[in-house]
């Protein structure tokens, strides 16, 4: 039997107010933000910089975004309601990824690390596991066959009665989503030497097409989605559980559509910005490979005396003409 949660009416105030303390979200955000603030400090002591503009975007958006989606009134409702559900594992999957991935956390542990500790990420990060993990067609797959098993198959409905399992949910929509984004924002190399910033936005114009379709899944579907536990939940308040779950699906579709827009934007400045390091970086070799040519020397220099100007043929004419043309020159 499905135990029911006696909570309120979700008003748009309580939606805003109405947070938990749950320790394991607690946990990921205080665990990501201190692994991140170590690097940033071990880079800045040595005198190095960092961008402030990537802190930011880790911190606000990715951990932001995990803090909503676990702390919020989403996660309290969860259980009650199947939208704010749906809007917690979107945040998770597509949202939280991209403000983690936009923050580079790769090439911060990268240059944060001791010799040793930066060889054994590089070594994992060429590996051929995370190779097959994060190749662009088989990381969304992924993405597409999370969402998908999550919502039909037991596993949600599992989650919702699993504490442990509710858990594993978080990590898993958080994992595959970083599978797709991280590798495609990251400084480091992880994609095939034929994935260029031009194809990476292609691929992201195509992930975002795919990204829809869960939504249209779940707000097309004819059957409740954890019907079995959301119909147990006797509430008097809120949508039927039919409108509940094209409430959630609406929202999954909206939300996805938006996130594309700044992902491809994105791509397109980190495409700015590695041209513009390419161009500098080839300037530079070409500034080192060009050869400095000697001066020559001059007629003084040799021992000999310097040659005389070529004067006009009326100075140097010792006729009448010349002496004329003296005479009336200005």
């Amino acid at each position: 039997m499905s135990p029911t949660y006696a909570l309120p009416e979700l008003t748009t105030g309580r939606a805003f107010t109405t947070w938990q303390a749950d320790p394991f979200g607690l946990a990921l955000i205080v665990l990501l933000g201190g692994l991140y603030a170590w690097g940033v400090a071990r880079v800045v002591r040595r005198g190095e910089r960092w961008s402030v503009g990537r802190t930011c975007a880790f911190a606000l958006l990715g951990l932001g975004a995990v803090a909503v989606a676990t702390l919020s009134s989403l996660a309290v409702y969860d259980r009650v309601l199947f939208w704010p559900a749906a809007v917690q594992n979107i945040l998770l999957d597509l949202i939280a990824p991209l403000g983690l991935a936009l923050g580079d956390p790769l090439s911060l542990a990268r240059r944060a690390l001791p010799a040793r500790g930066a060889e054994r990420l590089e070594k994992a990060m060429r590996g051929p596991v995370v190779r097959v993990l994060t190749y662009p067609l088989i990381s969304t797959v992924l993405v597409l066959a999370t969402e998908l098993c999550i919502y039909f198959t037991p596993y949600f409905e599992t989650a919702l009665r699993d504490g442990a399992v509710h858990r594993l949910m978080y990590l898993h929509l958080l994992a595959a989503g970083s599978l797709f984004v991280l590798p495609m924002l990251t400084r480091e190399e992880l994609l095939p030497s034929w994935c260029s910033h031009p194809v990476r936005a292609l691929l992201v114009f195509l992930d975002g097409l795919v990204d829809a379709v869960p939504g249209i899944v779940v707000m097309t579907s004819g059957t409740l989605i954890a019907g079995g536990w959301y119909s147990a939940q006797q509430r008097d308040w809120g949508p039927s559980p039919d409108r509940d779950q094209a409430l959630g699906g609406g929202l999954m579709l909206s939300i996805a559509e938006l996130v594309g827009l700044p992902f491809l934007i994105a791509v397109f400045v980190e495409w700015r910005r590695a041209e513009g390091a390419r161009t500098a970086e080839l300037d530079r070799r070409l500034d080192a490979e060009l050869p400095t040519v000697p001066a020559a020397p001059t007629a003084e220099a040799a021992g000999h005396p310097a040659p005389e100007l070529t004067r006009p043929w009326w100075e140097t004419d010792q006729g009448v003409v010349g002496e004329r043309f003296r005479r009336g020159a200005p």
